[in-house]
């Protein structure tokens, strides 16, 4: 049995839910508003995972135009029943104040990296849905009920409905079917029928240190509900020091192998020397990720083995061990006529007048868009960070000829926190290099006075990001050879959740090509390629 280090999918990978068809595995993550929407991996083994698919990946299935910062998909569902698969997912319109605005949909596939159906309405009562298919060929849908008045606790218990496949809409009454325990926040629904009990998977505690899994079970679909007498079955916050946080937000599988494991949110904050372990735990800029845990059954119940907290390392199923060749190049020349599925951008589908592989061949061209404080239309490709050290670099060719017109590397977490290592225009000097930081939407340019020229006979300007834990700095080259640090520390852990306007938002640090226009000529950059090297 091969051992299996957590997390198994690493970087802003949150809100697993696993789904087993035959000897393959796919695990269905949040993207909130990043498109395309929903990432599914895929596995052999329960160890080694790949990148296959993006599903909602046309404007008909998901506009996230307009979105607020951490809405879009919340928590999508995969399940597989009838021959096909089934994917259900949330689209979060409002964040702010006393509503939850979202709506809930259904897509479906003959395979699983094939083309999706258009979208089946569902309802907007709440988020987190979840489709269980039951013994007797019946399908419910399970989603936890937003409660908007004031005065009120706004989770307010998770709801039940029957879906009807032939008629494509939910039926029948709607019942809530569980109130969530003392914790609160009672969310992320699954169903399992299992030995004869309905078993009701939920996380509460809200998503940050808070966090863990609660388990219920009933003989009947509808409950009453009894909640697992050592719950949670899964959470970090009574184990400060373990090195996987804010663990909850699961998802259970059978393996072929008949072995049980459980899938699971959880972020590693980093250290932070002389500050207090409690409060607050600390930051994760690589976001929420996703581990793994082996479950063992007494009395009916799963239990987390070694106890209701995650582990580093386990034993992996009986399976033999399958390796996949690397998702995600290292260096990508753009040779190609798709993107990397690593690839996003925010909230729709750039068309080719923003995004082209094919308007000079070998290249990624972007068409200069709106701000990086858009919620609309950003000229900006990029992937999220997944390693505390690594070094990102590209080589860009741009010509403003005014200061409304930039071009570079970006270290992006929303629209309110970012840093830009950009080409852009000067009065006085043409052609410049400079840096642009937006912290919690304070504006800074630290080199403002010394933004360093670039000579005129230079096409290509080489740019490069280290990132080292809790550090990163932007360097530069006119060669590709002989590289200039810009010596400017940045701070890995403002492009975390934790300390974002003190948390409450949900994705990762990305980094990425980014081109901006707010001239409106649309001016071109000319990207040649994209490293992005663990180190």
């Amino acid at each position: 049995m091969a051992i299996i280090q957590n997390p198994i999918l690493t970087g802003f990978n949150p809100d697993p839910s696993i789904c087993r068809v035959g000897e393959d595995y796919y695990i269905a993550v949040s993207t909130f508003e990043w498109f395309p929407g929903v990432g599914i991996y895929h596995s052999k083994d329960l160890k080694n995972w790949r990148l296959v698919t993006r599903p909602l990946n046309r404007l008909s299935q998901l506009n996230m135009m307009g979105n607020p910062d951490s809405g879009g998909i919340w928590a999508p569902q995969l399940s597989y029943a009838d021959g096909q698969f089934w994917l259900i997912y949330t689209d979060v319109k409002v964040t702010e104040g006393q509503w939850k605005d979202c709506h809930n949909y259904l897509v479906t596939c003959d395979t699983i990296d094939g083309e999706w159906s258009e979208p089946i309405y569902l309802n907007s009562s709440g988020f987190d849905p979840s489709l269980f298919h039951d013994e007797d060929g019946k399908k419910y849908l399970v989603n936890m009920l937003w409660d908007q008045r004031v005065g009120h606790h706004s989770f307010y218990g998770i709801v039940l409905q029957e879906y009807n496949a032939s008629e494509k809409k939910l039926v029948g009454k709607r019942e809530v079917i569980f109130k969530g325990t003392d914790i609160k926040l009672t969310e992320a629904p699954h169903l399992y029928k299992i030995n004869g009990y309905y078993y009701l998977l939920t996380a509460e505690g809200g998503t940050k240190y808070d966090h863990c899994a609660t388990l219920a079970r009933s003989k009947n679909l509808r409950g009453p509900y009894e909640v697992h007498p050592d719950n949670p079955l899964i959470s970090s916050f009574a184990v400060p020091r373990n090195p996987l946080q804010k663990a909850g937000h699961a998802s259970i599988v059978q393996t072929h192998t008949d072995e049980w494991f459980l899938v699971h949110l959880t972020g590693r904050p980093l250290s932070r020397e002389g500050q207090p372990l409690l409060d607050p735990r600390g930051y994760c800029p690589l976001g929420r990720e996703t581990a793994i845990q082996r479950l063992e059954w007494k009395n009916d119940w799963p239990y987390v083995v070694g106890g209701n907290q995650p582990s580093l390392q386990i034993e992996g199923p009986n399976i033999p061990e399958v390796k996949w060749e690397p998702d995600f190049p290292e260096k990508d020349d753009f040779d190609s006529d798709k993107l990397n599925l690593h690839f996003q951008s925010l909230r729709i589908p750039l068309g080719e007048n923003i995004v082209s592989l094919t308007d000079k061949p070998g290249h990624l061209r972007l068409y200069g868009k709106e701000s990086l404080t858009s919620k609309f239309t950003q000229a900006f490709i990029a992937r999220r960070w997944q390693h505390f050290n690594f070094t990102a670099e590209t080589k860009v060719a741009f010509n403003p000829t005014t200061f409304q017109q930039s071009a570079g590397l970006v270290n992006y977490y929303n629209t309110q926190n970012w840093t830009s290592c950009q080409i852009s225009w000067n009065e006085d000097k043409g052609r410049i290099l400079e840096i642009v930081a937006c912290d919690n939407f304070t504006f800074s340019a630290p080199l403002q006075g010394n933004e360093i020229a670039i000579p005129e006979d230079v096409q290509y300007v080489y740019l490069r990001v280290d990132v080292e834990t809790d550090v990163y700095r932007y360097s530069y080259s006119f060669d590709g050879a002989n590289w200039t640090v810009i010596p400017i520390n940045f701070y890995s852990y403002k492009l975390s959740d934790d300390y974002i306007q003190g948390g409450g938002f949900f994705t990762g640090a990305f980094v990425g090509m980014q081109c901006q226009d707010t001239s409106g000529q649309n001016e071109p950059a000319d990207f040649d390629y994209f490293v992005y090297k663990n180190n």
